[in-house]
């Protein structure tokens, strides 16, 4: 008799498996297909007059914040304002004045990305989006 039960029991596991098995894939199984495409970045006429960035496009969008965390330690440790990138340009090294020169649509530019990420970078907490438009206001 003891044997009937354990069969019984079996049955038992494998529905209770199938439906802990859909019911953890069913989020994975409902959003299939449904993931949004990357967001085109707006650059501004500047921007697109200089062709070139501070580094490649592919290398910008990939590393675009460990270089500013780059930046941010030799201004802020070593007093060094000058990044010379891999082809011998020299560029300052500042946010507000060298990024945001050529990408002064923050909304376009930077928070699409960030939104589309769902990050959340603490740089303007310091930094101001428009640092041109408050100097020639005043």
């Amino acid at each position: 008799m003891a044997n009937n039960k354990q069969i019984y029991d079996k049955g038992k596991v494998v529905a209770g498996l199938v439906i802990f098995v859909f019911i953890v894939l069913s989020p994975f199984l409902y959003n299939l297909g449904k993931a949004a495409p990357a967001p085109e970045l707006k650059l501004t006429d500047k921007a697109k007059a200089a062709k070139e960035c501070v580094l490649p496009k592919e290398e910008m969008k990939a590393g675009h914040m460990q270089l500013l965390d780059l930046w941010r330690e030799k201004v802020v440790r070593e007093a060094s304002r000058v990044y010379v990138n891999t082809e011998g340009k020299e560029f300052a090294m500042s946010l507000s004045n060298t990024c945001l020169d050529c990408h002064s649509n923050k909304a376009d530019f930077c928070d699409r990305c960030h939104n589309y990420a769902s990050v959340s970078p603490y740089c303007w907490d310091c930094h101001i989006d428009n640092p041109k438009e408050i100097s020639d206001a005043k």
